[in-house]
């Protein structure tokens, strides 16, 4: 009897613990280690080490709410905005509010707005594809950012938004993303040579093979992935990429909208040309319902995460691996917004935490799945040597080199939210090694040669 109740109660503890313990606390890459930024300055090719904490500072949460502590400031290297941009990715106190239990908003829905609509699970905001710009400031052709501030993106496909009013001439700035997460240097045609100078990691590496990880929350609470996912919707058919309902439209002149309104000729947009390509204003698209996704780019379907399904935004790409539009939302939520994430007045949210919260411990977390999939590489190496991981790294990771005797050296510490680590192998001697990532919850491991 006393072995039964005991089995008994363990099960419940663990049930209640994996029930307590639900995808909108345990996804966010939380900064336990005092974890800085660092940025790349133009002509310089070794990131900078900054004094700006990185990633997830700290989340409270309620039965109806969780409340996100973050400074915007990414794990990976951050710049050269190479458009001009004079300002940098500057430590901010964030405060976003997700809904625990989000609902379809029936009603009348929410545009996604200029600024954050979302938040990255590194506590960097996502951003909607526009850069709050129109052809001739006539508020109709709506500049894409993804096309006209790409010169001025990092190889992680992020920039900072100047704060107004702060004395420059290095001005602070607001780090954000208007698409896919990853570094140019992940597609099979980028769009962008910045990764070829300056390096970097971006929040994941986009795998075919495997279902995308939950790589943010919108503000009406639903989860956004990554460009891959089941085929169906039930989690079955294998892995595919999902794709937008959203298309170019068939024009070369810029006269009429997607929904057939005749412009004026005052209201003409630009002729689609060299400088002004298809694609370079929102109104350049038209949702024709084709693809694997709704007019908000997402679904309703089974996660990993959500084995039971939920609703889900997609950061969607095209065939090469380049962000394809509408990038993470269309053009309204499918939910209900919780609207005091935007902000009023010179704030960066209208967040206010007015009810009873518990601060969540992120070392409690029940680790359920083992380490992303990972490449090392070169193997054979002689003095340099790197992992890449493909997903998300949530922790910090120790890596180990321990050689047939037995002898361990430490080679580094990987950090939370990056995705590549380059070590320095050239004080080990030739031999062969097991090397040992993980911490005292996960561990993976991988065989290297070292020849001299």
């Amino acid at each position: 009897m006393t072995r039964s109740y005991l089995l008994f109660a363990c099960l419940c503890s663990l049930s209640f613990s994996l029930h307590a313990q639900t995808p909108e606390l345990t996804a966010w890459i939380y900064n336990t280690t005092g974890l800085t930024g660092s940025h790349y300055e133009v002509g310089t090719y070794t990131p900078f080490s900054d004094d700006a904490l990185a990633n997830v500072q700290e989340v409270e949460y309620s039965d109806d709410n969780v409340y996100v502590h973050s400074t915007g400031v990414p794990a990976y290297p951050t710049g050269p905005f190479q458009d001009g941009n004079p300002s940098y990715a500057s430590e901010l106190e964030y405060l976003f509010r997700i809904p625990r239990d989000p609902e379809p908003n029936t009603g009348t829905l929410t545009e996604p707005g200029l600024g954050h609509i979302g938040v990255w699970i590194n506590g960097v905001p996502v951003y909607n594809y526009s850069d709050a710009m129109s052809y001739n400031g006539m508020d109709i052709w709506h500049r894409n950012a993804v096309v006209f501030e790409n010169a001025g993106f990092d190889c992680s496909k992020g920039h900072p938004a100047p704060i107004m009013g702060a004395p420059g001439p290095d001005i602070p700035g607001m780090y954000h993303h208007h698409q896919n997460p990853s570094p140019f240097s992940a597609a099979t045609a980028p769009l962008s040579d910045v990764c070829e100078s300056y390096p970097a990691d971006g929040l994941y590496i986009p795998d075919a093979g495997q279902h995308s990880p939950l790589l943010g929350y919108a503000f009406d609470g639903y989860p956004i992935y990554g460009a891959y996912a089941y085929g169906n919707a039930d989690g079955s058919g294998g892995i595919t990429r999902m794709e937008s309902g959203w298309a170019k439209r068939d024009i070369t002149q810029r006269h009429t909208l997607a929904d057939g309104t005749v412009l004026d000729m005052a209201e003409w947009g630009p002729d689609v040309n060299d400088s002004y390509p298809l694609g370079a204003y929102k109104e350049d698209f038209e949702f024709t319902g084709g693809g694997d996704l709704d007019v908000h780019n997402g679904r309703f379907a089974v996660t990993p995460e959500y084995p039971e399904g939920t609703y889900a935004y997609y950061t969607t790409i095209d065939e090469d691996g380049n962000s394809a539009f509408p990038y993470v939302i269309g053009e309204t939520y499918c939910g209900i917004v919780a609207a005091d994430n935007f902000p009023m007045g010179p704030v960066l949210t209208s967040v206010v935490i007015s009810e009873p919260t518990n601060v969540y411990d992120p070392s409690t977390a029940v680790v359920l799945l083992e380490l992303p999939e990972m490449m090392l590489f070169p193997n054979p190496a002689t003095d340099q040597v790197q992992l890449q991981v493909l997903g998300v790294l949530h922790t910090d990771q120790e890596v180990l080199a321990t050689d047939l005797l037995g002898n361990s050296t430490l080679l580094k510490v990987w950090p939370a939210g990056t995705t590549r680590l380059a070590m320095d192998v050239s004080g080990l001697a030739a031999g062969y090694y097991q090397l040992t990532i993980g911490n005292n919850q996960q561990q993976t491991h991988r065989s290297l040669m070292i020849i001299r």
